[in-house]
């Protein structure tokens, strides 16, 4: 049973906010310390990605464990449980479903979870996220069947063996 009167239950649920919750704003001041930017909840792409980093064509979703059923970390609510089961199945539906299409249009996705940014996990999770970013930059501007030019020392100066010649 609800401890809660409908009026009441109906206050605290309409107060949670969907953006700039603090997990999002923990990732994206991180992200902004090491010199990452970004927009916020593009309406262009689907699913509105909670961060949108165009340069890496990456799109960061900061989840709720709760709202989102992370494996683990989700506790079912005692109450209403046909409604929950039904609300968490379909979020994590529309999840998969917004993440392909992002896929799809050539964009990376990357999901961070509300329990990876626990003051204990946090600062790993950032420097994940920043590797993982750089990582993607890295492949997308790689320069393929192209090798460095290889270098030979000429009267203690280095040069490419290409300028000699």
């Amino acid at each position: 049973m609800d401890k809660l009167s409908p009026e009441q239950r109906h206050r605290t649920m309409a107060a949670i906010r969907g953006k700039d919750t603090k997990p999002e704003m923990i990732v994206r001041k991180g992200l902004w310390s090491m010199g990452f930017r970004y927009r916020l909840n593009s309406p262009k792409l689907p699913g509105h990605p909670d961060l949108v980093l165009r340069k890496y064509r990456t799109c960061i979703f900061v989840n709720g464990c709760f709202w989102h059923g992370h494996e683990g970390c989700y506790k079912m609510p005692k109450t209403n449980r046909e409604f929950w089961v039904s609300k968490i199945r379909r979020n994590k539906e529309r999840d998969k479903e917004e993440q392909l299409k992002l896929a799809e249009m050539g964009w990376h996705c990357i999901t961070i979870w509300e329990c990876e940014l626990k003051p204990s996990k946090r600062e790993q999770a950032l420097k994940s996220l920043a590797f993982t970013l750089n990582k993607i930059w890295l492949e997308e501007h790689a320069v393929i069947g192209k090798p460095y030019p290889k270098l030979e020392e000429e009267d203690g100066v280095l040069r490419a063996a290409e300028e000699r010649e």
